[in-house]
């Protein structure tokens, strides 16, 4: 895979993860008293007191629509492949604000990922701008191949530690918490057997997606699986974070499965 092709689709799919989370933000109704933000703001520190002065200031309605709109505009830029050093490091600088805005996150790993994704492009850029552009891309997609692969293989050898996961009784008790209710007295995923198959199937993989960055082929494949895996979470679950901001670490992924020695040497 050229560095050219992956970045531009790292940047096309980021980009667009981020638009959507954008406007999900800017559309949110009037939040119950717990989740305002003079509730979490209790949990901030009061020292130092000019940190919290001005994470309050920009928590304010207004302020905070208007750097949300600002983080919509880079996303644009970002996909057309128009942020520099600066904008990414707005965009990461963000990316925080966010997290402390939520007390860590607004949608789980989802956010987390986004946050990996903003990192690499701004570690891409930074190392970028004291050596050469191709050495920051590369820097910046180990980061994010790194911690993608990590993702899934920790996730994957949890369930294996775990006997229900082993026996796949645990597979129709997460799917009974979709959005659409229990499922079905007679579904398919109720079969034991089935239940089994999947969640060995997904266990498996998760465990060994470290075998990605052996070589093209297998990181294509494996991200095929993952890109099918996160359709089924959204599917089931409603969420649509999850679904891009794990789909836009993929080209590092494959890029990076392309310069391993092993690749290089075959």
């Amino acid at each position: 895979m050229s560095l050219t092709w992956a970045v531009r689709s790292f940047e096309i799919l980021l980009g667009w993860s981020l638009l959507l989370q954008t406007l999900e933000y800017l559309r949110l109704p009037a939040m119950d008293k717990l989740t305002r933000w003079p509730a979490l703001s209790q949990e901030i520190p009061a020292r130092p007191t000019w940190l919290k002065a001005v994470l309050n200031r920009l928590f304010q309605p207004k302020p905070c629509t208007t750097w949300l709109c600002l983080r919509g505009a880079l996303a644009i830029a970002l996909m057309l492949g128009q942020v520099g050093l600066a904008g990414a490091a707005l965009l990461f600088l963000m990316g925080l604000l966010l997290l402390l805005r939520w007390r860590g996150a607004f949608n789980g790993g989802s956010d987390f990922m986004t946050l990996v994704g903003l990192s690499g492009l701004l570690l891409s850029h930074l190392v970028g701008s004291f050596t050469n552009t191709s050495l920051g891309w590369q820097a910046g997609f180990w980061f994010i191949s790194l911690q993608t692969v990590s993702s899934y293989f920790v996730s994957g050898w949890v369930k294996l530690l775990r006997p229900e996961w082993r026996s796949g009784r645990a597979l129709p008790v997460f799917l009974d918490t979709g959005i659409y209710g229990p499922l079905a007295p007679h579904s398919i995923y109720r079969n034991p057997h089935v239940a089994l198959l999947c969640s060995w199937s997904f266990t498996l993989w998760e465990g060994l997606f470290p075998l990605a960055l052996l070589e093209v082929r297998l990181a294509l494949l494996w991200c095929a699986v993952a890109t099918l895996f996160h359709f089924l979470v959204f599917w089931f679950f409603g969420l649509n974070r999850f679904f891009w901001a794990w789909i836009s670490s993929f080209p590092a992924v494959v890029y990076c499965a392309s310069i391993t020695p092993y690749a290089l040497y075959r």
